[in-house]
């Protein structure tokens, strides 16, 4: 409903309808925006201009033309998150998704359908059954034993939409379910936090994985984070290729040894130390020791980052949604300025995606 848009734009712009209205010259009540937002009336089309250059949204997204329902957004710390950072994610995935609609449709693909490994949800007895739910998923998805060079890659390949985007500051992503209307099924997204490191951004994917597989009925709340965890750094560091590298049990470890594991499996320091002890390689005491040595800061500042902190969110980023709007540019299915608008970038920068750099610069100069 363009009611309920509207009223999401509102919090995540953080107006009142007082707000609102005074944004908006006095054109409309406060009275009137509060009628829109409740449905017993609807805005004229100039209205509802005014009102998407007063949201920073788009006219498209107010007017809801795809009858899409963002539903299940889970940020699982609630207690740090504001009715204002709901909203602002809750009305970029609905716009990011919008987009990605628009082209598949464009190109008659439907949206590719999620492949779950296993059937959910699964009932896990215990969190340590997690181990063998992230060795299940593996043998589905022909993974082997080797590390996933790619966690975005992967998870987009097997039908789930993967969106990084800047999240409240303790919030390392979510999942959530996009409701279409007929009888289209629904699509799972997974939105990840750009502030973080490469390193936990894909322990987030892996975790957020998890949670789209395992039946919370049988968990507790705090049980299910932890048996998401657990799932996480097993499906990235599987046993068996973990034990072959370091060894079934060690008592010391070397900063360097410790720099090229992780950087191997491409996960934090800290969730490589958490997982050795899990695997019984090292025990408590060498775990804390280490922790109060060479992997002191480990906790909270990730050692000898894959991605300069400059550069948060380049490295593993879903390339899908991008990679179907230049096919279409290239089959003339849409424009230039379509393919811009769609990516949300200069028509520059899309030329130069087109036809690479130079032949791009060459035909400006003519």
């Amino acid at each position: 409903m363009i009611g309920d848009r509207i009223k999401l734009a509102r919090k995540k712009a953080g107006l009142s309808l007082r707000g609102l209205a005074d944004a908006l010259g006095g054109k409309v009540s406060a009275q009137a925006i509060g009628k829109y937002e409740r449905g017993e009336m609807t805005p004229s089309s100039g209205v509802l201009l005014a009102l998407g250059k007063a949201l920073g949204v788009s006219l498209s997204y107010l007017m809801d033309t795809q009858g899409i329902e963002l539903t299940g957004v889970d940020f699982r710390t609630k207690a740090n998150t504001t009715a204002k950072d709901r909203a602002h994610v809750e009305t970029e995935v609905i716009e990011w998704i919008e987009r990605y609609l628009q082209i598949e449709h464009v190109l008659e693909l439907d949206s590719a359908e999620w492949q779950a490994p296993v059937s959910p949800p699964q009932k896990l007895k215990s969190i340590e059954e997690a181990e063998y739910l992230a060795d299940k998923v593996r043998e589905e998805w022909a993974l082997g034993h080797d590390p996933i060079p790619n966690m975005t890659e992967l998870l987009e390949e097997k039908g789930l939409k993967v969106m990084i985007e800047d999240l409240p500051a303790r919030v390392s992503g979510f999942t959530c379910l996009i409701r279409r209307s007929g009888d289209k099924p629904e699509l799972p997204v997974v939105v990840v936090n750009r502030q973080f490191s490469l390193e936990r951004r894909r322990m987030t994917l892996a975790h957020e994985l998890a949670h789209r597989l395992i039946d919370p009925e049988y968990l507790t709340e705090q049980e299910e984070e932890k048996a998401a965890t657990y799932f996480a750094g097993a499906f990235l560091m599987p046993r068996d290729h973990v034990k072959k590298e370091i060894g079934e049990h060690r008592h010391n470890l070397g900063y360097k040894e410790l720099i090229d594991i992780k950087r191997m499996y491409r996960v934090s320091g800290a969730a490589l130390l958490v997982r050795m002890k899990g695997l019984g390689i090292i025990n408590e005491a060498t775990l804390v020791y280490a922790f109060q040595s060479i992997a002191r800061s480990w906790r909270t500042q990730e050692p000898e980052e894959l991605e300069l902190s400059t550069e948060r969110g380049n490295r593993e980023r879903p390339y899908r949604f991008e990679r179907l709007c230049y096919r279409a540019l290239a089959e003339k299915l849409i424009s230039l300025s379509k393919t811009a608008e769609l990516l949300r970038v200069s028509i520059d920068e899309v030329e130069r995606g087109l036809k690479g750099p130079g032949q791009a610069d060459a035909d400006h100069r003519q």
